[in-house]
């Protein structure tokens, strides 16, 4: 099976064409390749299908082989793939993923795809719809709310862009224990289909260092929906304005929640790594 590697600010998966290669275990297949030893190595596999409402589809699957509804890194690298390798020179062009259509716009130099802006839509932050459940029932959203976890309790704001996150705001990223609490949390029996978790430090109104703990994979570099759900965040909690710059591990991304159409809209690199063959 041919594949190719790409990354988005260090968030790194599998690429593969869906309408050439046909894999009856999709989620065996992301356990298999994603493994950093005996495997390609990645965050995951993502196929890139032929749409049935838009002009194409990305299929994702984490590491540890579960479906995720949306990757904001990885729709970029679609996006790129798609261009690059000619299979489509639309721009704006169309991609969705568990059944939402995404909009991408592609900046190009020399022709090739340098990044890519995604119109995210407008964040979900009804706690059913999240899917989360609130301490208090009847609350209408989850914004600085408590979760307790062993000994302590932390400050929640859980929003959805398309898959389930809970921001917490830290004033150092760097000593937050994300690998102690970050699995703790994600499983919370809060969260139905568990979530994932930002640790957020606001730098200023328009800059922010965050570190994510991603639902079935652990700690990345980077995550583009996490990127847009903690800027969405640190908006409701009156911490920045509505354009920020989010400093992950890998890279910078730029979000905007707009006010014209409450759409955010998330700006980011992608890049081809290298591609090959494996037996599977």
């Amino acid at each position: 099976m041919h594949f190719t590697k790409m990354e988005g600010c260090g968030n790194d998966y599998i690429y593969i064409d869906g309408s050439k290669e046909k894999v009856e275990d999709k989620p065996g297949l992301a356990r298999k390749l994603s493994d950093r030893n005996f495997g390609v190595g990645g965050d995951g596999i993502i196929f890139i299908n032929p749409g049935k409402d838009a002009e194409f589809e990305m299929e994702m699957y984490n590491a540890d082989g579960s479906r995720s509804e949306m990757c904001g890194n990885g729709i970029r690298c679609v996006a790129k793939y798609i261009h690059d390798k000619g299979l489509s020179k639309s721009n704006p062009l169309t991609i969705e993923s568990f059944g939402v259509t995404r909009t991408v716009d592609l900046h190009l130099k020399d022709d090739k795809v340098e990044t890519v802006t995604v119109n995210m839509g407008a964040p979900i932050l009804v706690p059913e719809k999240i899917p989360a459940v609130p301490e208090t029932p009847g609350d209408s959203v989850l914004i600085d709310c408590p979760l307790a976890i062993d000994s302590k309790t932390y400050r929640i704001t859980c929003v959805s862009m398309g898959n389930p996150h809970a921001v917490i705001f830290t004033d150092d990223t760097e000593t937050v224990p994300l690998e102690q609490d970050g699995p703790v949390i994600e499983c919370h029996e809060r969260f139905p289909n568990n979530i994932n978790v930002e640790f957020v430090k606001v730098v200023d109104e328009s800059h922010i260092d965050m570190r994510v703990w991603e639902r079935g994979t652990g700690e990345t570099l980077a995550c583009g929906t996490g990127a847009c759900a903690s800027v969405t965040a640190c908006i409701l909690n009156g911490k920045t304005g509505r354009k920020v710059d989010a400093k992950l591990k890998g890279g910078v991304i730029n979000v905007e929640w707009r006010e014209s159409d409450n759409n955010i809209y998330m700006t980011g690199p992608a890049k081809f790594v290298f591609e090959g063959d494996v037996e599977i």
